[in-house]
C-alpha cells in the first residue's frame, strides 16, 4: 500500500481513540507545566522534564498516526514509555490535583499508545 493510498484509507476506531488520547495527554502535560510554572517553579526538574517530553511525543504521535507514517508504530511504543515516565513523576506529587489528572491522562494514552503499537507491528 503506497503511504497516498494509506491516507485515504479511514482511521480505525482504535487508531482514532489514540489520537484522542494523545491530544488529550498533550493538553494535560501543557496545562500541568503551565500551572507549575505559575505557582512559582516548584516542581522538580525531573517533573517538568518528564511533562515537556510527554507533551512533545503525544503531539508528535497523534501526528504521525493520522498521517498513516510506517513509523507511527514505533512511535506509539516510545510514547507508551515517554507517557509511563510522565505518570510516574506526576504521581510523585500525590497531593496535586492538577499532578493527578496528569498522570491519569498519562496512563490511558501510555495503554493506548501500547496497543496501538502491538496492533500495527
Amino acid at each position: 500500500m503506497t503511504q497516498q493510498s494509506a491516507a485515504a484509507t479511514p482511521m480505525s476506531k482504535e487508531m482514532q481513540d489514540c489520537v484522542q488520547a494523545c491530544m488529550a495527554c498533550h493538553s494535560i502535560c501543557e496545562e500541568t507545566m503551565s500551572s507549575c510554572l505559575r505557582m512559582g517553579g516548584q516542581a522538580p526538574a525531573q517533573i517538568m522534564g518528564a511533562l515537556m517530553d510527554c507533551a512533545d511525543i503525544t503531539r508528535m504521535c497523534a501526528d504521525m498516526m493520522m498521517r498513516r507514517s510506517p513509523l507511527a508504530a514505533e512511535m506509539c511504543a516510545m510514547c507508551a514509555r515517554a507517557c509511563d515516565l510522565c505518570a510516574e513523576a506526576c504521581a510523585a506529587m500525590p497531593d496535586d490535583a492538577q499532578m493527578t489528572r496528569c498522570a491519569e491522562a498519562c496512563h490511558r494514552c501510555a495503554e493506548s499508545c501500547r496497543a496501538m503499537a502491538s496492533a500495527m507491528m
